[in-house]
């Protein structure tokens, strides 16, 4: 399945995909820009670090806290967030802390920040600010699917992770359920041969960005996110340990629903899992103490009430033991 480059605009956002994105989007990103980037991100597109007023490197760190450290020394209208996910909320938390500004997001992994509106504000924002999304998307799989075979593995698991969300989420709709399941066929055929296909990857996790953002993340993301800042484990590799047993709890929730993707859904988790090869979540096996301090944080967020059943403590304990146990 062959994707030639596109120029997409709706009310809200303007998508430019494909090879030589950043040269095809120049118009829409101008110069004199301030760039959010890291060394990784900023090395991955030079002439875009040249046309910058201005060079903010995003440490690590939780999303709140690094925006509220470089909240004083980000100026200008106009941010362009050059990374992953956590590059891109933070870009997020500064255009929302500080508007009217601009945000233009050219991904570096297959997050999908720069498709949604969801982000955790910067420490001392209130919390009814409104959030911040990207109106200009920039998305080159030269530097979307940029990451190495394993690691994009564990990166594709996170963008299915949001497909499976959009079709078996209790605010599914038609719109999504078809935006996701075309996602999903993109990505099993970008990974069908011996070697991923990167423009296919990256077009399936964005069309999987584009559906999670119709209605929210669901059991998958809450287990994900949980474990990362619960155990300190990475945010990619959870995702790849995690999906195929969160797949099949909601799936036990909405039979019949991936029926017609004949299986498809829950055999590329596995297969994804696999590629991304040993993951930190292993820490929780041995661990009771911090097991029970995950699965605890976990049982307390508000999405895991929209679920019928809501799952209790003992479900979401022996989904994160499966998944340690990998």
């Amino acid at each position: 399945m062959t994707t030639a480059p596109f120029r997409h605009s709706d009310a809200a956002r303007t998508i430019v995909f494909g090879d030589r994105a950043v040269e095809d989007a120049e118009d829409l990103i101008g110069d004199g820009f301030t760039l959010l980037t890291t060394a990784r991100a900023g090395a991955l597109a030079p002439a875009l670090q040249g046309r910058a007023g201005s060079t903010v490197h995003v440490p690590h760190g939780l999303v709140e806290d690094v925006a509220a450290e470089l909240r004083p020394k980000v100026e200008g209208e106009r941010l362009v967030a050059l990374g992953g996910g956590r590059v891109i909320d933070v870009a997020k938390a500064l255009t929302a802390a500080d508007p009217p500004r601009v945000l233009i997001a050219i991904p570096t992994t297959l997050s999908a920040a720069e498709m949604t509106g969801r982000h955790r504000h910067a420490r001392g924002v209130p919390a009814g600010t409104p959030h911040a999304r990207a109106s200009i998307v920039v998305n080159d799989p030269v530097l979307s699917a940029s990451q190495p075979v394993g690691e994009l593995a564990a990166s594709s698991a996170n963008a299915l992770g949001h497909a499976s969300a959009a079709i078996l989420s209790d605010r599914a709709t038609p719109i999504s359920h078809v935006i996701a399941g075309e996602a999903i066929r993109r990505m099993q055929l970008a990974w069908s041969g011996g070697e991923p296909d990167h423009t296919g990857v990256a077009l399936a996790a964005l069309l999987a960005g584009w559906a999670v953002d119709l209605t929210g993340i669901g059991l998958h993301h809450v287990l994900a996110q949980t474990a990362v800042r619960s155990a300190g484990v990475s945010h990619a590799g959870a995702n790849a340990a995690l999906l195929p047993w969160t797949i099949a709890a909601m799936a036990r929730r909405r039979p019949g629903v991936l029926e017609e993707l004949d299986g498809g859904l829950e055999a590329l988790a596995r297969m994804l899992a696999e590629r991304a090869g040993p993951t930190e979540l292993g820490k929780l096996a041995l661990d009771e103490a911090l097991l029970e301090r995950t699965v605890q944080t976990a049982s307390e967020r508000p999405e895991l009430r929209r679920l019928v059943p809501a799952p209790e403590e003992a479900e979401l304990r022996a989904i994160y033991e499966a998944a340690a146990a990998r």
